[in-house]
């Protein structure tokens, strides 16, 4: 490729990296307008392939005609439900953290919880969510090729949590906690 046939200015890269960069470009895989070098080609170039960021700001994919599409349809409302959802998902997520000073694993489902709200519009939480329900889905299966290991595990587990409950209660630690720090 000449270099006044570029859809774009190379600056002095590496020949390996200009190469990736140039076959990137040929693939079609940037969603960006670059403008070309050339005068007599006054075009911009744009492909149709996703871009290649993280996708924090992304919408997820919705059905076409579905209500989710009709609200995205329309500019108002479609930042509107982003920041409700944003925002629903943002509480759960905090009545989570805000659980964890308690005993037991009330912490874990609201969290969950705020992070599926997310994941019905935000791109980033969706692949973060599924991340955790193929770790769900590998837990189980585990589960049911070791059944006796995982029952003493959990029995384990719930044996823990009884006997910390039992020695918070017994032993009045949450009031000797706030009598050190003078609460």
């Amino acid at each position: 490729m000449s270099a006044q046939a570029r859809p774009w200015p190379i600056v002095q890269l590496p020949q390996r990296l200009r190469a990736k960069c140039q076959g990137r470009w040929q693939q079609g895989g940037y969603r960006e307008t670059m403008p070309t070098t050339d005068p007599a080609a006054e075009r911009s170039v744009t492909t149709e392939s996703s871009p290649p960021d993280d996708g924090l700001g992304q919408s997820t994919d919705v059905p076409r005609g579905g209500w989710r599409d009709r609200i995205r349809s329309k500019p108002g409302l479609r930042h509107t439900y982003r920041i409700g959802v944003f925002v629903v998902g943002l509480l759960f997520i905090v009545l989570g953290l805000a659980l964890a000073v308690l005993p037991g694993p009330l912490t874990i489902p609201p969290v969950l919880l705020g992070l599926w709200i997310w994941s019905t519009e935000f791109r980033f939480a969706q692949r973060f969510f599924q991340s955790f329900k193929a770790k769900a889905r590998e837990a189980w299966a585990h589960a049911k090729r070791h059944p006796r290991s995982s029952a003493v595990i959990t029995v384990g587990g719930l044996a823990a949590a009884g006997a910390a409950a039992w020695a918070l209660a017994h032993f009045q630690l949450i009031g000797k906690a706030k009598e050190a720090i003078g609460l």
